[in-house]
């Protein structure tokens, strides 16, 4: 699939609150300041375009279904972020927001308790 654009993202963000709608319905689980009506239809088309929507006809409008769920859109996307910024190296990710002061040792600790400890 493709990457998406932080216009895409944001729209995703929507369809995934609502489960599924029409362009409407994403609109008004938008965050201000919201898209014109056009431009989210135009950014709906692309995302079905590109494999991350399918929709249906009801009536004259469509309703729009995401294909992917947001937390496999969110593996993909962290796994690629970690590629392409980190050397595929989960400890230089963790190393880097440790020396930007972003994770405090507390939380860095109830994440090795997370790994030692995996829900199952």
């Amino acid at each position: 699939m493709e990457k998406l654009t932080q216009q895409e993202e944001e729209a995703m963000q929507a369809v995934w609150q609502s489960g599924s709608g029409t362009v409407k319905d994403f609109l008004d689980q938008m965050a201000p300041p919201l898209p014109p009506y056009t431009t989210l239809a135009s950014t709906i088309k692309n995302l079905e375009r590109k494999g991350y929507l399918k929709s249906e006809k009801i009536g004259n409008t469509y309703r729009y279904t995401p294909v992917i769920k947001e937390e496999e859109y969110k593996k993909r996307f962290m796994n690629g972020f970690v590629s392409d910024y980190f050397q595929n190296s989960y400890k230089d990710l963790v190393a880097f927001f440790g020396n930007e002061k972003k994770i405090s040792a507390d939380e860095l600790k109830e994440i090795i308790k997370l790994i030692e400890n995996p829900k199952k």
